[in-house]
């Protein structure tokens, strides 16, 4: 038990690796830009106010939305999909299979579950003791499960899901825009320090270096980015990218495709004017997701789900159904 709380007790500060790398790279950037570059080498006052002025704009969105991705937890299910005390109870004490699946079954008629394990049948997490919500999956790093979980980020040391998604993705674009504006300002200033047109120094080991790293993180954010625009278009997390989705008619990578428009306002929200701003404007609250073709899912749900988009608030309200095909049973997951 001891050596088990030791390994991840280890496994917690090493996870926080990425993090300080990213952050002493961002750090230096500071330095090398303000310091080395404005203060020490640019001698035109209206150029250095103006390529400060952007670059703390650019470097205040950048690290709020660095921020806001790293410490933003990770939506885990209410408790309307985790066993009552009385269930647990009930389910823990009956021996049989098949009367422990129909426990979970009777539990379920009351949820707007409408995708299925592989098997076909309702997914249940056994270590977290809760059915688990339309795409949500249990994280082994976070040790819980993650509402809408797209993927465990080490560069964040967090799980990107419902919570943060938005956040993530600001991250992303805030950061390639850094990277751009560090890039092309300090290019000229690269090209002189090459050729000899301004003396050695400290500052010319800087503006190398700004040019190479912003470069190659521009590169590798740019795949990053690009493949996570072309999920939102689709409403898909990477998990059901790799894995698409099975509903009642089988697996549809689609099943969630509401519309380029629709898809867009379910991460970012409806008001256009803090689509770019780290606040959380996502729509709902991680719990149901319309459907593309709601007439391939006979779940009766189907009648009340307005109930489920209009709770926001994470709360516990939502419409209850006691009709639900008795038939279908529980997969527990690993």
């Amino acid at each position: 038990m001891a050596l088990s709380r030791g390994l991840r007790c280890c496994q917690r500060v090493f996870s926080w690796i990425p993090v300080l790398i990213i952050t002493s790279v961002v750090l230096w950037s500071y330095y090398a830009y303000v310091f080395q570059l404005c203060l020490f080498t640019l001698t035109n006052t209206l150029e250095k106010v103006a390529y400060l002025l952007v670059f703390h704009v650019c470097f205040v969105m950048f690290s709020w939305t660095y921020w806001k991705s790293i410490f933003t937890p990770p939506a885990s299910p209410c408790k309307k999909f985790q066993l009552s005390y009385s269930d647990k109870q009930r389910y823990e004490m009956e021996e049989r299979p098949d009367a422990q699946k129909q426990i979970l079954v009777e539990i379920a008629k009351k949820l707007p579950i409408f995708t299925r394990a592989q098997s076909g049948a309702i997914r249940f997490c056994d270590r977290c003791q809760v059915l688990k919500p339309d795409r949500c999956h249990h994280c082994s790093v976070c040790e819980m499960c993650v509402l809408k979980m797209d993927h465990h980020c080490p560069w964040v040391n967090n799980c990107v899901g419902f919570s943060n998604y938005k956040f993530f993705l600001l991250f992303l674009s805030y950061s390639m825009l850094y990277c751009v504006f560090i890039a092309s300002t300090v290019f000229q200033y690269f090209l002189k320090f090459w050729v000899g047109d301004l003396p050695n120094g400290p500052a010319k080991f800087h503006v190398l270096f700004l040019m190479f790293v912003a470069l190659m993180f521009f590169v590798s954010l740019m795949f990053l980015f690009g493949y996570h625009c072309w999920l939102v278009a689709k409403n898909r997390s990477t998990l059901e990218a790799f894995s698409a989705p099975v509903f009642v008619s089988g697996p549809d990578r689609n099943g969630f495709n509401v519309g380029i428009r629709r898809n867009l306002r379910q991460v970012f929200g409806e008001d256009r004017r803090l689509w770019f701003i780290p606040v959380f404007t996502s729509q709902g609250n991680g719990h149901y997701f319309p459907l593309k073709n709601r007439s391939e899912s006979q779940n009766p749900l189907l009648a009340n789900e307005e109930m489920w988009e209009e709770s926001d608030d994470g709360s516990e309200e939502g419409s209850l159904v006691e009709d639900q095909d008795p038939s279908v049973t529980i997969e527990m997951e690993e």
